[in-house]
C-alpha cells in the first residue's frame, strides 16, 4: 500500500483481528517519510441498495451510517470505537437480511435501536431529526415514552 502522505511504499508493523473477528486492523509505516497510519481490511460484501421514500435507490453506505451516528453522539462521552463497533453490528444486521434492497425506514429503525443502546441523548438527537417531530408536544411524547421504557426496564431488572 502507498503512503497517503508521500506516495511511497509502506510496510505493516502490526496486525490484529478486531473484536468481532470480521476485519483486520493493520498499523503501517512509510519506508520513506516514516508516517504511521492504520488501515482496516474487511471482506467485500454483496451490494445492498437502500430504497428511499421517493423510491430512489442508492448503495448502502457504512460510512454514511457512521457519520450520522457520530453526529448524534457529538459532545457526549461516547468513543469513536464504540460508535464503530455499533456500526459494524448494524452493517452485519443489514447484510444478514440477505436481500438486495432494504427500505430506508428499516435502516433508520436499526440506527435508532443502535443509538438507544449507546446513549439515550444520542438516540433523542437522531430521532428528532429522523422522525421529523412537527411540534414540541410530539417531541415530549417521544421522550415520555422513552422514560416509561427505561422505568419498565429498570423494574424488570430488579426482579
Amino acid at each position: 500500500m502507498k503512503c497517503p502522505k508521500c506516495g511511497h511504499d509502506t510496510s505493516v508493523i502490526d496486525s490484529r483481528v478486531t473484536r468481532e473477528g470480521r476485519e483486520i486492523r493493520r498499523r503501517r509505516t512509510c519506508e520513506n517519510c516514516n508516517y504511521r497510519f492504520t488501515t482496516y481490511e474487511r471482506p467485500e460484501e454483496r451490494l445492498v441498495y437502500i430504497v428511499k421514500k421517493d423510491q430512489r435507490r442508492e448503495p448502502f453506505n457504512r460510512d454514511k451510517i457512521f457519520s450520522g451516528m457520530h453526529k448524534a453522539c457529538e459532545k457526549l462521552n461516547i468513543s469513536s470505537d464504540d460508535i464503530d463497533q455499533s456500526v459494524n453490528r448494524l452493517n452485519r444486521r443489514v447484510h444478514d437480511l440477505n436481500v438486495d434492497e432494504v427500505e430506508s425506514t428499516r435502516i433508520g429503525q436499526f440506527v435508532m435501536e443502535a443509538l438507544y443502546e449507546l446513549d439515550e441523548v444520542a438516540y433523542i438527537r437522531f430521532a428528532s431529526v429522523y422522525l421529523r417531530f412537527q411540534d414540541i408536544s410530539e417531541f415530549t411524547r417521544h421522550v415520555e415514552a422513552l422514560r416509561r421504557k427505561r422505568k419498565k426496564s429498570a423494574a424488570q431488572s430488579k426482579t
